[in-house]
């Protein structure tokens, strides 16, 4: 018995050391965990379209019924709660005020401009008991802009918050004509809470398939005007369920988001992953460094979201003391889990660090998109990385994407001149990233509402093969052999200097890291009498004006983070920066590239250049010499 004890003990170690490298070179486990989300998840919606259940409100309603489920928080704002019951119950309230008071009708839509709050999802819900739809009008909007997006909706009415009414101004209540629009005031919402709880027949929402329309989320208008995506039941459903398995979502968990809700990642990741899994949204009216952590703390959340640069302006942000310990709060907190998407690879461990995270998942998609990508990092494996697959989901991402090679001068996929087919790139190469539609296209991806040409200029076709369609995402990524999937640069960022391609993120990395640097923007600059574009990068550092010291500090680190070629040339300083990020703190360049480096268009900024190995300030004169043909660079 004791010789035959010494070959276990040591078999059993032997044993777990195999399998624990077997699994990080198949990533056999984290397939497991891929699996066990997506096969229920696809499941639970096909099973609700064939009993004509597609719509997201039978889910609330369920909730609201069961017993386990029904007296527990779904939505916490400021300092009220609401169970699964009660929210079901105003949503009832809410669609018959919509049905009785302005005679809304199924399949009717209704912009909803408003900021976040509890009354936003009552809203949702209510419309959704009628068989109406939604479309998530961003409050921010004035103008055109604003018109345009209603416009485009065609709505029965617009419902506005009253703190935002001030930007639906005459002028944009003149373009939209004869078009209702109701504030959603404190006697109107009375006048809700005081009608009914009556519950609308199944037949106002019946006849529904998964792929129909639940809402209308417009995307961001970073380039020309913001386009209304369909946004499906099916997207909802799966997306939902999946984001609540894949994260072992418990109905105990609090997910703290104070992302805008117009924008699908609150929507889909924050309120119907928490419905899905019978866990609490807690709600922040806006984003704020000064309010995030103490939300998160109020609320005892368990999980965040982050968009964007999110992370890096909580991670600039000075730590939050407590008055009456001297305590740092940084890390006093239940925040088990950050959730999101756009989190750069410089960023990403700072932030776990700082604030005592334990884990990051990370996912990547477009609102309008018909697949996404997952990664739930832990450890050093695939930090900063926008999705990873172990051995049986590769072959799944062969099968449903392609990375595929681009033209860097036409900024589309190269077709074999013989073939007229588009060529993979090697495994670790860049590319564009596609998604394959399968079977016909409009199956798989709605597209933008009553813009069909925009529509069609995301799917490209015969790309592989004969007949085949894919969805483009506009995106260059590479895959490498460990499948790690990593995002390089937006399609149109990405440019040309010395007839090199230079990635803006992997520039913006390299100067994040240097101690001084909150946030870089990093973009191309035409320059009179030079081929290409040259970098410039609008940086927000954490001391005011730089002095000769911090400017060769400057130069010196991006000589030694990046090849010549990638070094910025120029530097923009100032508040321009603070104005070109999207609501949902992701950043623009259109305009910090049109405006380029003359210096009658950058406002009160100030320009440096590279010059005899520092930056140095770029005059009006230096411009002048720039468009005299007297600088070569």
């Amino acid at each position: 018995m004791a010789m035959a004890s010494v070959p276990l003990a040591l078999a059993v170690p032997a044993a777990a050391a195999g399998l624990a490298y077997l699994n990080v070179k198949t990533g056999f486990w984290y397939d497991r965990t891929l699996l066990r989300a997506t096969l229920p998840a696809t499941y639970r919606n096909i099973k609700r379209e064939r009993s004509d259940r597609c719509s997201t409100f039978y889910v609330l309603e369920q909730k609201a019924t069961d017993k386990s489920t029904r007296d527990r928080p779904y939505i916490l704002f400021q300092d009220k709660s609401w169970t699964f019951r009660q929210v079901y119950e105003i949503a009832l309230k809410y669609g018959n005020w919509f049905k009785t008071k302005f005679g809304v009708k199924p399949k009717d839509i209704v912009a909803v401009d408003l900021q976040n709050s509890d009354h936003f999802v009552f809203v949702c819900f209510g419309l959704w008991s009628i068989g109406a739809k939604p479309a998530f009008i961003n409050y921010n909007l004035t103008g055109q802009p604003l018109v345009h997006c209603v416009k485009t909706a065609e709505p029965v009415l617009m419902l506005v918050d009253p703190e935002v009414a001030s930007k639906v101004d005459d002028g944009v209540r003149d373009k939209l004509g004869n078009l209702r629009i109701e504030l959603l005031t404190d006697e109107s919402k009375a006048e809700v809470f005081a009608a009914e709880a009556i519950r609308p027949p199944d037949s106002l929402r019946g006849g529904q398939l998964d792929k129909d329309m639940a809402i209308l989320i417009y995307t961001s208008g970073t380039t020309g005007m913001p386009k209304a995506a369909i946004v499906s039941w099916k997207k909802l459903s799966v997306v939902g369920s999946f984001a609540g398995s894949w994260l072992a979502t418990k109905p105990s968990d609090i997910f703290y988001t104070c992302m805008p809700l117009y924008h699908s990642s609150a929507t889909i990741m924050g309120m119907s992953h928490c419905l899905e899994s019978g866990a609490t949204l807690a709600l922040g009216k806006k984003f704020s460094t000064k309010t995030f952590w103490k939300e998160a703390r109020q609320y005892k959340a368990t999980m965040i979201q982050y968009v964007g640069e999110t992370c890096r302006y909580l991670l600039a942000a000075p730590p939050q003391i407590d008055p009456y310990t001297g305590e740092n709060m940084d890390k006093k907190h239940n925040v088990k889990l950050a959730f999101g998407n756009g989190l750069r690879p410089d960023v990403w461990n700072k932030f776990k660090d700082r604030f005592g995270i334990d884990g990051i998942a990370e996912f990547y998609g477009a609102t309008e998109g018909s697949l996404a990508l997952f990664n739930y990092s832990r450890n050093e494996l695939a930090s900063g990385a926008i999705g990873y697959v172990g051995l049986l989901y590769t072959l799944v991402a062969i099968i449903s994407s392609a990375i595929v090679a681009l033209d860097p001068e036409t900024d589309t996929p190269i077709r074999d001149p013989k073939t007229g087919f588009c060529r993979r790139v090697k495994r670790g190469d860049v590319g564009e990233l596609l998604f394959r539609l399968p079977g016909e296209p409009e199956g798989n991806f709605q597209g933008y509402y009553n813009d069909p040409k925009a529509t069609e200029s995301k799917i490209m076709r015969d790309v592989l093969r004969k007949g085949d369609h894919y969805f483009r995402s506009g995106d260059l990524v590479s895959w490498d052999r460990e499948g790690i999937m990593r995002f390089h640069d937006r399609i149109g960022d990405t440019f040309r200097w010395k007839s090199e391609n230079v990635a803006t993120t992997e520039v913006s990395e390299a100067l994040g890291s240097h101690p001084a640097v909150q946030e870089a923007n990093v973009y191309g600059v035409q320059l009179p009498n030079h081929d290409g574009r040259a970098g410039c990068a609008a940086l927000v550092l954490s001391q005011g004006q730089p002095d000769d010291a911090l400017l060769q500090s400057l130069a010196n680190h991006v000589r030694s983070k990046l090849p010549k070629y990638a070094v910025p040339i120029f530097l923009r300083l100032g508040k321009g920066i603070t104005t070109q990020v999207t609501d949902t703190n992701k950043q623009k360049k259109q305009e910090l590239r049109m405006q380029g480096v003359n210096p009658a268009l950058i406002g009160d900024d100030e320009l440096y250049w590279l010059k005899n190995g520092t930056y140095v300030k770029f005059t009006k004169n230096d411009w002048d010499r720039l468009n005299g043909g007297q600088v070569k660079l």
